[in-house]
C-alpha cells in the first residue's frame, strides 16, 4: 500500500533536545513569568504539573487547553484567567530562550522538504500539551515554520496526548488515513512506537535522544536521522 503521509515528533526528533535539561529551563522560564504577575513561583509550579498530569489523562470532549485551564481556574479562581493572554505572549517572547536547551538539526529543512514534495500530507504530531505559538517557536529552532506541514497538533486542538492511541486514531480519522499508509518518526519508544503501533502504523524510533520505556515490547527500528530520506523512499 502507497504511503500517504508521515508523521514527525518535534522535541528530540526533528528538535534534538535533552528532555530533563529543557523542562527544567522551560519551568524556571515560566514560573520566573508567573512571579512577575503575582503568583507564589512554587505553588505554580504544582498547578503547572496538576495541569499537565490532567491534560495527560484527558478523554473527554474538553480540548487540552479546556482541561488545562479549568485545573488553574479550579485552584487560583476563573477571575485570574484574565492573566491567560499574557501566558500566551510567554510562548512567543521568554519562550525563545529554551533554544539554548537544544541542538542544531541541518537535516530538518531537507527532511520536510522531501516530505511536502512526496507525500499528500506531512503532520506535526508532537504531544499536544503546549499551545500553538510554542509549537511554532520550538520549530523555529530548526529552520521550520507553519506552511512547512499540513497539521500541527496543540493544546488548542487536541483532546487527548500521547501514548493514548485515540490520538493518532485522531489523526487518520482527520485524514481519512489507513494505518498502513502512515509513518511515524520519533523519539519515545511508548508515546511514539507504542502508541502509533497499537494501530498498525509503522513507526521509526530516531536516534539521538530516545526515550526508552521499559517493557513495552514494540515493532521499531532505530534509525539515524540521516536514513529519514532513505527510510521513507523504501515504502514508496
Amino acid at each position: 500500500m502507497m504511503i500517504k503521509a508521515v508523521f514527525f515528533d518535534l522535541d528530540g526528533t526533528l528538535l534534538p533536545l535533552n528532555e530533563d535539561k529543557f523542562a527544567k529551563l522551560y519551568f524556571s522560564l515560566l514560573s520566573k513569568k508567573a512571579q512577575t504577575l503575582g503568583y507564589d513561583q512554587e505553588k505554580f509550579l504544582k498547578i503547572l504539573l496538576s495541569g499537565t498530569e490532567a491534560m495527560y489523562k484527558n478523554e473527554s470532549e474538553n480540548t487540552n487547553e479546556e482541561v488545562f485551564w479549568n485545573t488553574f481556574a479550579n485552584y487560583y479562581g476563573k477571575d485570574k484567567l484574565k492573566d491567560k493572554p499574557l501566558f500566551d505572549k510567554f510562548y512567543l517572547n521568554e519562550f525563545k530562550l529554551l533554544k539554548e536547551a537544544c541542538e542544531k538539526n541541518d537535516l530538518a529543512r531537507e527532511i520536510i522538504d522531501y516530505c511536502k514534495k512526496n507525500l499528500k500530507y506531512t503532520i506535526l504530531s508532537t504531544n499536544p500539551l503546549f499551545p500553538y505559538n510554542a509549537n511554532l517557536t520550538r520549530m523555529g529552532f530548526v529552520g521550520l515554520k507553519e506552511s512547512d506541514f499540513t497539521y500541527i497538533t496543540s493544546y488548542e486542538n487536541s483532546n487527548c496526548c500521547k501514548p493514548n492511541p485515540k490520538y493518532f486514531e485522531n489523526l487518520l480519522k482527520m485524514f481519512e488515513l489507513k494505518p498502513k499508509e502512515v509513518i511515524v518518526f520519533g523519539n519515545n519508544t511508548l508515546e511514539d512506537a507504542y502508541c502509533a503501533e497499537s494501530l498498525g502504523i509503522k513507526t521509526y524510533i530516531v536516534k539521538g535522544f530516545i526515550i526508552d520505556k521499559q517493557n513495552i515490547i514494540n515493532n521499531y527500528e532505530c534509525i539515524e536521522m540521516n536514513e529519514i530520506i532513505s527510510t521513507i523512499k523504501k515504502h514508496l
